[in-house]
């Protein structure tokens, strides 16, 4: 009995290479040792789910890590159905700078950026 091939698990996230850049550059210049940046999600926010990020000094058992471009990213366990296709970037105006998240699972935004709707990937 032969076992069916086995598909290539996908990628929960990609980062440009701006954001690779920006991560690295902050994590060089981080005042404690860290293994990479952690991003989750939580509920908050008028949209009704904030993206958060963290450096995280270790990982957490079900961390899921993602290495793309140099550099390694961490993403919550809970965070991963809402995370699935989703690629971070980093952009900067003369008004504001940060990381920005082009995600499949998103279903709309508040008015000024900082939450987001998301449903699962999937559903």
């Amino acid at each position: 009995m032969t076992s069916a091939p086995s598909r290539p698990r996908p990628q929960i996230m990609t980062l440009t290479d701006a954001a690779a850049a920006r991560v690295r550059e902050i994590m060089a210049n981080a005042e404690k040792p860290v293994v990479g940046l952690r991003i989750g999600v939580k509920n908050g926010g008028c949209a009704g789910m904030e993206y958060t990020l963290e450096w995280a000094e270790d990982q957490k058992p079900f961390d899921e890590v993602v290495e793309d471009k140099g550099v390694k990213v961490l993403i919550d366990a809970k965070a991963m159905m809402f995370l699935l296709g989703t690629e971070m970037d980093f952009q900067s105006s003369t008004l504001k700078s940060g990381f920005v998240f082009n995600n499949p699972n998103q279903v709309s935004a508040c008015g000024c950026g900082e939450s987001v709707q998301l449903k699962a990937a999937g559903s």
